[in-house]
């Protein structure tokens, strides 16, 4: 896919991995809707900041819990952009908890926006979109079984294996990869100084490593069901 000109929609896009996805489609040209729910002056900061280096970028504030969100936004995207092409499932919680832990609320929470938010965006984006491509956002935790986040490893883990089904069930038309970063960021809330634990290449990855292997995914035309580890080999350790 030659990215100039297409329209992409990025879930979570004000702030952290989803900025700088964003930012990286937009240097290649993609027409660009921003989606956030309470980051909205970040977003519209962004929004600007895009303008001025002549891309175009449109916010659309969007409740991932809300019945019907999937649809909403697509539809949304769609009208503002023109079209849409590339769906990015950035959109994501991230809450430490372990299963004695863990209420009822939390565990729809997290599923909900985790799991069920890109599920539905993508089946909204496949009955307006007769080709495409989506790239879901995971966790180098998928595969493992890191103890103390059992609903945010079960939100993850399902979200991985929804890339592989949808991927075959959606093909030829819409390709569907994952992208599976490693501790890229400190977590909202946490030091800066928290270690990242063991890194077989020695060397964190970064925002950019991840928003260049999505420019890959969206690029290459002859990749669907991959998920990509951007973590260093940590994913290797277990």
């Amino acid at each position: 896919m030659k990215l100039e000109g297409k329209h992409a929609l990025v879930t979570g896009a004000a702030r952290r991995i989803g900025r700088g996805l964003a930012e990286a489609l937009a240097a290649r040209g993609c027409r660009l809707a921003l989606h956030c729910n309470r980051s909205v002056a970040e977003a519209e900061n962004l929004a600007r900041d895009l303008r001025r280096r002549g891309a175009e970028a449109h916010v659309i504030r969007q409740n991932l819990l809300a019945p019907g969100a999937g649809e909403k936004l697509v539809r949304r995207a769609r009208k503002l952009l023109g079209g849409l092409d590339i769906l990015v499932n950035n959109a994501a919680v991230f809450e430490k908890g372990n299963i004695a832990a863990a209420t009822e609320k939390s565990l729809r929470g997290t599923i909900e926006i985790n799991l069920m938010a890109p599920v539905l965006l993508t089946r909204a984006f496949a009955a307006q979109s007769a080709k495409g491509k989506i790239v879901n956002i995971l966790d180098r935790r998928i595969a493992g079984r890191e103890p103390g986040l059992a609903a945010y490893l079960l939100s993850k883990k399902a979200l991985a294996e929804f890339t592989k089904i949808a991927a075959l069930e959606l093909a030829p038309g819409v390709a569907v990869n994952g992208i599976a970063p490693g501790p890229v960021l400190v977590p909202a809330k946490r030091s800066a100084r928290e270690k990242a634990g063991k890194i077989p290449l020695g060397n964190r990855p970064s925002v950019a490593d991840v928003a260049s292997t999505l420019i890959f995914l969206l690029q290459n035309d002859s990749i669907t069901g991959e998920i990509i580890f951007v973590d260093g080999g940590q994913h290797l350790e277990g």
